[in-house]
């Protein structure tokens, strides 16, 4: 019986395996996919759109062309380098000595100009004549009766010649510096000013104090500024020496100091009486005087009377309204921050001193008034 069972199970299993080879024969070959996957694909039952898959694999692009190693880009001008060349102003005043009247109708080339030592051409001349800036600086300080009366009528005589349309300051010091009336063209405004100085306070003088907060004042407002100084001259207390403000003197460009002593007339009728020390004193005090004055191109006076005072605003009238203004460019072109020196001198057509002669044929002596020098700008200014 088993062995009929076997049989019959035989018999099923070649009868399947049979017919499975069959079918295995009859089914068609898929073909192999190409390089390209993601297209459709025919099958026996339809034509099955296959999702595209991402390319992980890409090539990289390739490297661009390099580009041309020039110095510039292109496009690009080639930078332009411009040299700040300075050039140098000059008031120059030409007086005549006699009556102090300004010389008109100077040409260029009868001004002769050297720095250092070194001639300079002169590229421009021209004449002014405009209102002035001035600072009215005033010694007020209880020391001497005769010197405060001095100062007054100075300063009223100042104030008459006066134009309208002139800026004038007015400052006082003795111990303290104080400003009475900051610039202005009100005339009385400055005359009430002037008019306060009745009572002195303290009996010290500190000059060099005083200019030195003036100067730093005028040097913030542009163009040409005027210091007419009033006093004795006579420094008692000052924070800083003479060498500081002969050093901020020089400093401070298109300053001009004018200087008017005091107590001339009362000096002279003491000196007498006078020790060494204290007639020292007053020499050094003119001395400094008339150094703050010259270093800036301007004038010192040393009246003893006051019918002497027209004469002297007259002539610093003359002097500050009617000026040359001459223009160089300096040889030297180094912005190094030094103090050069400026001589300004007047020759004829042949390079010969300029000689001045009046209508009878006879000479005439003059004077130059200028600057004698300036400091030249750093590299960082």
């Amino acid at each position: 019986m088993r062995d009929l069972i076997r049989l019959a199970v035989a018999a099923f299993l070649g009868i399947v395996l049979s017919a499975g080879t069959v079918v295995a024969q009859q089914q068609p070959t898929t073909p192999a996919p190409t390089g390209d996957d993601s297209g459709p694909v025919q099958q026996n039952d339809g034509i099955v759109l296959k999702k595209k898959q991402p390319k992980d694999d890409k090539a990289p692009p390739p490297p661009a062309p390099a580009e041309e190693k020039i110095k510039n880009p292109k496009g690009l001008d080639l930078p332009v380098i411009r040299v700040n060349v300075p050039v140098v102003t000059v008031d120059v005043s030409v007086l005549l000595d006699k009556n102090r009247q300004f010389v008109p109708g100077l040409k260029v080339g009868n001004f002769r100009v050297t720095e250092d030592g070194v001639p300079q051409p002169v590229s421009d001349l021209r004449t002014m004549k405009a209102p002035i800036t001035a600072v009215m600086l005033l010694e007020f300080a209880a020391n001497n009766w005769y010197f405060i009366q001095d100062m007054q009528n100075t300063a009223a005589a100042f104030f008459r010649s006066l134009k309208e349309d002139d800026y004038i300051a007015v400052i006082t010091y003795d111990l303290r510096t104080r400003i009475l009336t900051d610039f202005t063209k009100d005339k009385m405004m400055t005359l009430q000013a002037l008019q306060t100085l009745t009572i002195p306070g303290f009996s010290d003088t500190n000059l060099f104090d005083a200019l030195y907060e003036t100067l730093d004042r005028v040097s913030r407002i542009e163009g040409r500024k005027y210091i007419v100084l009033v006093g004795s001259g006579r420094d008692t207390f000052s924070k800083i020496n003479l060498d500081t403000i002969l050093k901020k003197i020089k400093a401070t460009p298109n300053v001009t100091i004018f200087a008017i002593g005091t107590g001339q007339l009362v000096r002279t009728m003491a000196e007498p009486g006078m020790g060494g020390i204290q007639r020292l004193d007053y020499l050094q005090a003119d001395n400094q005087m008339k150094t703050f004055a010259s270093m800036t191109g301007g004038l010192s006076f040393f009246p003893q009377f006051q019918g002497a005072l027209p004469d002297i605003f007259a002539s610093i009238n003359d002097s500050i309204r009617n000026q040359y203004v001459l223009s160089y460019k300096p040889s030297n072109p180094n912005q190094d921050g030094s103090y050069r020196k400026i001589k300004v001198t007047l020759v004829d057509n042949e390079g010969q001193p300029l000689k001045m002669i009046d209508e009878k044929g006879k000479q005439l002596k003059y004077s130059i008034i200028a600057r004698d020098g300036y400091t030249a700008r750093r590299e960082v200014e």
